[in-house]
């Protein structure tokens, strides 16, 4: 089997489960990692077994490397993965695919151009759980759907996080950590967006951090951290979201629902691969669990990876592919603009919904 020679540049904390994940999959070979701090990659090649550590630009040189995962922080993500498209290198990025459209927008040109492929995480979509609630759509179980909501709601990382500030910096806030997530699951169940209209706000201008090691240090509040908005799908679908970290203690909202002309979907946590999924079916009393009807539950970051290493290989199209992530990009972009705006932001991207996992991934 030919197989897809992989190197990783950035090997932080979310390093480790792509590391273990990527050499699982039998045409996928990871070959080398890189990172700002030799010392660190080294240290993770010993760890799993990465035959080899070295520089960003070793890695970036080294021919026999075909694909790059870029693991660096999102402030990072445009600037290497465009250097490595540069070097003639396919990219598979953390999410987001950037921090700007505009910085989107040069990695989408810049792999049009030397004829390279772009995917992007999240590839939880991927997984048993959104899959199995996609395959229900399909099916018709609920009917035609109407509407969806999103909730993302919890309080603020500075109470947990060993180094918060980043989440309240341009870039972050509740949308850009965690909307990636929960906008390419709708996308995946329901399809692209065509409008958005949003309302936010920073609650709190400043922040006390009371987590080890930095507690006790003032953090100043740049970006919203409440975020309400309204998502007019293409198909006519009508969704709400709110993503939040001025909540304390936990909801009892559901992480998504989709609401159907014969029955209402739960669809579990976007930000995981597994279950449960429930149905509630016309004049039904209550929800029932439904079995998950496909593989990986578990931790399987990288299966977007895996997803694209087929497409190369054996040709065909990939899932958590750059249409898709920049589409993402604009909207959570958009909840912002129309904030400030008081108008709704047209979107001027569109993706295809991604095809539902096939049995032979699953295999």
């Amino acid at each position: 089997m030919k197989k897809l020679k992989i190197g990783i540049i950035g090997c932080g904390n979310i390093s480790s489960i792509y590391m273990e994940n990527c050499q699982k999959f039998p045409h996928l070979e990871l070959i080398a990692c890189a990172d700002l701090d030799v010392q660190r990659a080294q240290l993770q090649a010993e760890k799993f077994g990465v035959p080899r550590a070295c520089s960003v630009e070793e890695l970036l040189s080294d021919p026999a490397i075909e694909l790059v995962i870029n693991l660096t922080i999102p402030k990072a993500h445009a600037a290497v993965c465009i250097q490595a498209l540069e070097a003639g290198k396919h990219v598979y990025t953390e999410k987001p695919l950037a921090v700007t459209r505009e910085e989107g927008k040069q990695i989408l040109e810049t792999a049009k151009k030397h004829n390279l492929l772009v995917g992007s995480a999240p590839d939880t979509f991927l997984g048993a759980g959104i899959q199995t609630a996609i395959n229900l759509i399909e099916q018709g179980e609920i009917g035609v759907p109407i509407g969806a909501s999103a909730f993302m709601i919890c309080r603020g990382h500075e109470h947990w996080h060993p180094d918060p500030a980043f989440y309240y910096d341009i870039g972050g806030g509740p949308m850009f950590d965690m909307g990636p997530y929960y906008l390419t699951a709708l996308v995946a169940l329901l399809g692209p967006i065509k409008r958005i209209s949003g309302s936010t706000r920073i609650s709190y201008p400043e922040r006390t951090v009371l987590s080890t090691p930095k507690a006790g240090i003032k953090i100043e509040v740049s970006i919203p951290t409440h975020i309400s908005g309204v998502i007019d799908f293409a198909s006519g679908v009508i969704g709400s979201i709110t993503t939040s970290f001025d909540a304390f203690g936990g909801t009892s909202l559901p992480p998504i629902e989709i609401y159907g002309s014969e029955g209402t979907l739960l669809v579990p946590d976007p930000n995981t691969f597994g279950g449960p999924v429930k149905i509630r079916k016309r004049d039904e009393k209550e929800f029932k669990e439904i079995p998950l009807t496909y593989g990986y539950s578990q931790n399987n970051r990288g299966l977007g990876v895996a997803d694209m290493g087929k497409a190369l290989l054996e040709g065909g199209k990939y899932r958590a592919n750059s249409e898709l992530a920049y589409h993402v990009l604009e909207a959570m972009h958009g909840f912002h603009d129309s904030s400030d705006t008081g108008k709704h932001y047209k979107m001027e991207s569109t993706c295809e919904r991604p095809q539902s996992v096939s049995l032979e991934l699953q295999a």
